[in-house]
């Protein structure tokens, strides 16, 4: 680039995102004097997704700003907990974060997602089409301009992801009424309702079910009953 140069402070929380040399304080960055400051900001490797307020000498702009010559602009991050104005709060995750998405469907969060992979694209789109916030720890993922809504995940453990994304969007938790296979929503079913799924020893060892209204699966309180009470307990008393 060969144009104004401006100082740009990032928020520490950003760090991750830009050079050592960016983090700790306001550094000089040259534009090319007709990008926005959102492409600026993006060109330096943070996802729009994860920034806040922009503040361009004291006073908040979009990121359709364009810089001009020796001005300072502060880079925030987004604030927590985030508010996703327009739609009710629906996430979509890509292929790599299906622990995730089973344990937000384990506490009733809309969370739809595809092991099949179908694509950067695709996903956008349907982020789009859907209204969906989409989850992702790929940053050229989270820059497509179709994306409708989206959020970095900044840990690959998912305890810490978990943890990240119901911080962050506080979403209304329902433990157990989603289908963790499929996000369909889950209702109560006798025993004879269900016993042509069922196995002989669950049939004889368990009387409440509940099933899928989507795919049909049949839930009751077995041999993992115990972990996943501790993954809805630790959220509840963190975040319910």
């Amino acid at each position: 680039m060969n144009g104004p140069e401006i100082q740009v402070d990032f928020a520490p929380e950003l760090g991750m995102f830009v050079p050592p040399g960016r983090r700790g304080g306001p550094t000089p960055l040259v534009t090319d004097g007709v990008s926005t400051l959102g492409h600026v900001i993006e060109s330096a490797g943070v996802p729009l997704t994860e920034v806040g307020a922009l503040v361009v000498d004291g006073r908040e702009v979009t990121a359709a700003h364009i810089p001009a010559a020796g001005e300072s602009v502060e880079v925030r991050a987004v604030e927590r907990p985030q508010q996703v104005p327009g739609a009710p709060l629906r996430f979509l995750l890509d292929v790599h974060l299906g622990t995730l998405a089973r344990r937000l469907r384990l506490l009733g969060v809309d969370a739809a997602y595809d092991s099949a992979d179908p694509g950067d694209a695709a996903l956008a789109t349907q982020s789009a089409a859907e209204q969906r916030v989409l989850l992702s720890r790929d940053r050229g993922l989270l820059r497509r301009r179709e994306l409708w809504a989206g959020a970095y995940v900044y840990s690959d453990r998912p305890d810490d992801q978990l943890r990240d994304v119901l911080g962050r969007f506080a979403p209304e938790l329902r433990p157990w009424t989603r289908c963790t296979a499929c996000n369909g929503t889950l209702r109560d079913a006798r025993k004879d309702e269900v016993a042509d799924l069922l196995q002989g020893g669950t049939q004889r060892s368990y009387d409440v079910f509940a099933q899928c209204v989507e795919c049909d699966r049949v839930y009751w309180r077995g041999a993992h009953h115990d972990r996943l009470e501790r993954i809805v307990g630790t959220a509840l008393a963190e975040f319910g």
